[in-house]
């Protein structure tokens, strides 16, 4: 008997635990005991402990095929599935993945997961054992875009109008965003996703990870995102806070903030692939709106970061030519960003665009640019407004806040940062980056460190991640 069909031993002692509670003369609960295991070692029971239905086949086994509109909760225990089309998760239904689980996308009906207001995705793998989002093709054939990513949409608000309220980017049909800033749309840990990016038209591209009016209730926690042909991690609005994110060999943008978002973020690295960026498009390691109109809409987009490692293409051999800036602020964006390692970025380092912009930042001081180390393989500041504000200004202000410019990505001295499938972003001993960071104001969501960028002395990517998928045994 297929080991996933068995009695699920959990429920099991859970009813015999509840049927004890009962105060039954000691013979009745005996002879219940019997007749239960008597029963069970003929008949499959399709729940998990959560009381979630386990989609059995017409063999009578788990299914392998996730596929269509899912309305009814459902646990996918242990093992490797295929994803084939759009898969839409409907309001109140939770699709859960036990962790170690393997799921990969059909190669002709290419797969993506959209999470709908209401529902759930509860992807909770273990650093030793990650669930995995990836293409149905064999190694060696992988690519970007062999599938379509994740989408999470929540009730949180968003700066678009709720009336009709805004719809998702990629083809899907699904609006998102509401009032809830604590929404919640479940929980990533420990995951991978893996050559995601299929665009359903030029300009509305389905991402590696989509969060559109995700709130705080979310759970988001060491998630990778490599090879995806658009955005690694786009945040349309919403309140969802996250720590331990990756970004690898990008297409388009690593972190892209639009609509309102104003969440949290610690603890992020970003590589760029030299040879690999999107010909109709610029890829930053952030990219950040308010809107598509720079309007003054509410809530204004200010995500609020610390501790991120943005390693560009470093003008290595064979770098294409849209690679661009470290940080890109603009549209009447606000921001946070400290204790955090810009380097290696063709076009430039911190750049803020549009008078709005430059003004929160310069003048107002809402924005925050703060005990970072910055480099550029051109110009480490940028900025583009009519106010007469220069970036030699913006240099000074930056460095009069705690900020160091540097000529040489190698003064910074991390062991390994830019693109290689076994990068090693840490500091070395007398790095700069090991000390000068600091949290004064911050939110109590993030971790005080000493240490400027993603890591200090310990690799919080060892176990879970992987940085040369194509060549995985799945």
């Amino acid at each position: 008997m297929d080991s996933l069909t068995i009695l699920n031993y959990k429920s099991f002692y859970k009813k015999l635990k509840e049927y004890k509670k009962q105060n039954m003369k000691k013979v009745f609960f005996g002879a219940f005991v019997i007749t239960l295991i008597s029963v069970s070692s003929c008949v499959k029971v399709n729940f998990d402990e959560g009381g979630n239905v386990n989609p059995i086949d017409s063999t009578g086994n788990i299914s392998r095929t996730i596929s269509g509109t899912i309305s009814t909760s459902r646990f996918y225990p242990k093992g490797i599935y295929t994803l084939r089309g759009y898969v839409y998760v409907t309001d109140g239904t939770t699709l859960t993945f036990e962790a170690g689980s393997i799921i990969k996308s059909d190669i002709t009906e290419k797969g993506a997961i959209i999470i709908e207001r209401g529902a759930k995705l509860i992807a909770d793998g273990r650093a030793n054992n990650p669930i995995v989002f990836t293409s149905g093709k064999p190694a060696g054939q992988r690519g970007p875009g062999d599938w379509g990513g994740i989408i999470l949409l929540g009730k949180a608000p968003t700066n678009r109008p709720l009336d009709p309220g805004p719809t998702i980017e990629g083809g899907v049909g699904r609006k998102y965003g509401g009032t809830d800033p604590n929404d919640e749309s479940g929980i990533l840990r420990y995951v991978r996703i893996e050559y995601a990016g299929i665009a359903a038209e030029p300009g509305s591209e389905i991402n590696g990870l989509t969060l559109g009016g995700v709130g705080a209730g979310t759970i988001i926690e060491y998630v990778q995102v490599s090879f995806g042909n658009d955005d690694a991690y786009e945040f349309f609005g919403g309140t969802v806070n996250a720590k331990n994110l990756i970004a690898f060999a990008t297409a388009d943008d690593d972190f892209d903030f639009d609509f309102g978002y104003i969440g949290k973020i610690q603890f992020g690295l970003a590589i760029r692939k030299p040879d690999f960026v999107d010909a109709g498009d610029a890829g930053n390691g952030i990219e950040s709106d308010n809107d598509g109109s720079g309007t003054s809409a509410t809530p204004r987009t200010r995500p609020q970061l610390s501790n991120f490692t943005f390693a560009g293409a470093n003008n290595a051999t064979g770098t294409a030519a849209n690679h661009n800036f470290a940080n890109r602020w603009r549209r009447a964006a606000q921001f946070v960003i400290r204790n955090s390692i810009l380097m290696g970025y063709p076009k430039g380092g911190f750049d803020i665009e549009s008078n709005q912009t430059v003004d929160d930042y310069f003048n107002l001081n809402i924005s925050e640019f703060k005990n970072n180390l910055v480099h550029a393989n051109a110009e480490p500041y940028k900025t583009t407004n009519t106010l007469g504000i220069t970036a030699a200004q913006i240099q000074a202000k930056a460095e009069s806040e705690g900020n160091i410019t540097y000529t040489d990505p190698t003064a910074i001295m991390l062991e390994s940062p830019f693109y290689s499938i076994t990068p090693n972003p840490l500091p070395k001993a007398g790095s700069p980056a090991l000390t000068g960071a600091s949290f004064t104001g911050m939110n109590s969501f993030f971790t005080s460190t000493t240490y400027r960028g993603a890591f200090g002395t310990t690799n919080w990517l060892t176990g879970w991640t992987n940085f040369d998928p194509q060549s995985a045994a799945y």
